[in-house]
């Protein structure tokens, strides 16, 4: 079988590579990560990173680009999955079922329509053959049938055992991937570690893609950390951790790892977000648990709040024990992995 990919992200390509252990006689073209053997990408991911909404305008041009050479390229293809970065992949879903009508597309890792512009369920109704949702909650907003639930990927994904007696001391410092994010924060985490004195152990985990002079670009001070490029191990380690929004803060939940979320968005993008959209929660966990049983699991510093001083209350004020019964919560509501699912349903005939 030969699949067209849209996968951006770096957490897309984790779930793919998953999924890939599924599957048989598979070959994929199209958009996706370069370490994957079994097929050559159109483009490889790091050519897609873009930050903020200022960034995605000044590369708007080329992204059409980018989607008239997919709809070309599908006509190889037996299939169509589509995953995440629905600001690409929405658009491209129009294109390719208007120019192939009868190709199978398949959306996974789907839009984020419950935190804003819930409008374009309709067009994912319209464009899609078959919505894989990875939250319970989100296949209620399309028309019955539409969606399917079918796990979280990162229930296949982490493969870790948190032992509270082996994570004495061990704090994790999360910044994100991107300069944007690392710039901001790397400052007050510098800080804030300082503050913390010689008793802790400062975990920084930072993306095993990065090379030496990357990382001595980006991370001032990092030589007062102790580096860690395996996310799950060092959340596995540590007693707490201080994490920039993203898959992380979801990860650290499921591990079962105490933090607060910290972040610090450009003001343009924070405005649209807040007062355009109507996004009101940042962390993925406590978006869950709020569809679930309206309660949150950790703090959300944003903006102006990130400081040294309101972190270092989330530290020590944070109450483990709670938060391990929330985080239980939320493991029992997802109840199951998704990429041998979607190994299937892409495999059917």
């Amino acid at each position: 079988m030969k699949l067209l990919v849209s996968a951006l992200e770096p957490s897309s390509n984790l779930h793919l590579k998953e999924v890939l252990k599924h599957t048989k006689d598979i070959e994929l073209i199209g958009i996706f990560d370069k370490s994957i053997e079994v097929g050559t990408p159109l483009y490889d991911i790091s050519e897609m990173a873009i930050m903020g909404v200022v960034d995605a305008i000044k590369k708007l041009r080329w992204f059409f680009k980018v989607a008239d050479e997919m709809v070309e390229l599908a006509v190889q293809a037996d299939k169509v999955l589509l995953m995440d970065s629905s600001g690409f992949n929405l658009p491209l879903a129009k294109k390719l079922k208007e120019k192939y009508p009868d190709k199978e597309i398949i959306y996974y890792i789907l839009p984020q329509i419950w935190a804003s512009r819930p409008k374009r369920a309709k067009k994912l109704e319209k464009y899609c053959d078959k919505l894989l949702g990875i939250l319970p909650f989100e296949v209620d907003y399309y028309a019955q049938g539409k969606a399917q639930y079918i796990g979280h990927p990162l229930l296949d994904e982490i493969d870790v055992h948190r032992v509270e007696s082996e994570t004495k001391n061990c704090i994790a410092f999360m910044p994100g991937s991107r300069k944007s994010e690392i710039s901001r924060l790397m400052p007050i985490f510098l800080e804030l570690r300082r503050k913390l004195g010689n008793d802790i152990r400062p975990l920084l985990i930072i993306p095993p893609s990065f090379s030496r002079n990357k990382i001595a670009k980006l991370y001032r001070g990092n030589r007062e950390f102790e580096i860690v490029r395996n996310t799950h191990e060092a959340l596995r380690r540590s007693e707490f951790a201080f994490i920039c929004s993203g898959t992380a803060t979801l990860e650290a939940a499921l591990i079962g790892v105490p933090f607060t979320l910290a972040y610090i968005a450009k003001k343009v993008d924070f405005f649209i977000g807040t007062k355009l959209l109507g996004i009101t929660q940042v962390g993925l966990a406590n978006i869950i648990l709020t569809n679930y049983n309206n309660t949150t699991l950790h703090k959300e510093i944003l903006q102006e709040e990130v400081t040294v001083d309101n972190l270092l209350k989330e530290y020590y004020n944070t109450n483990r024990k709670i938060f391990a019964q929330k985080a239980k919560e939320l493991r029992e509501y997802l109840d199951h992995g998704s990429s041998e699912n979607v190994a299937r349903i892409i495999m059917q005939p």
